[in-house]
């Protein structure tokens, strides 16, 4: 495992991995209120790959209809989504999450937040 040292401090701490999840709602499913699939798309990444993996979807043939934060103060979030367009080939929707560690700073959400996009 590798650590990061802070040299303010002189003491190492653990890195700050992120998780990733996604849903994909079907015209079935939203019927049901409910999502057809979901699940990780990957577990304890770091923030560069956790952005990278949020921002794309399993399909090409769809954008971004939107981005936000689960709290309207996003020094709180928990978790940021990206909305999809419907995928006009299957006509499913892929939303997909980027999961925040309690230990990330409020500062550090914000940041987080302006990088995926989310108006605050």
């Amino acid at each position: 495992m590798r650590f990061c040292t802070n040299t303010a401090k002189g003491h190492r701490t653990m890195p700050t991995l992120f998780n990733v999840t996604y849903e994909i709602i079907t015209k079935e499913s939203a019927e049901d209120g409910e999502a057809e699939e979901h699940g990780f798309i990957c577990e304890a990444v770091s923030l560069r790959d956790a952005i990278g993996a949020v921002t794309s979807t399993e399909s090409c043939h769809c954008e971004q209809s939107g981005v936000e934060a689960n709290d309207s103060r996003v020094e709180h979030a928990r978790w940021i989504s990206v909305y999809n367009s419907m995928d006009w080939i299957s006509g499913n929707y892929e939303n997909r999450s980027l999961h925040i560690p309690e230990s990330v700073t409020p500062a550090s959400r914000r940041r987080i937040a302006r990088l995926l996009g989310v108006k605050a």
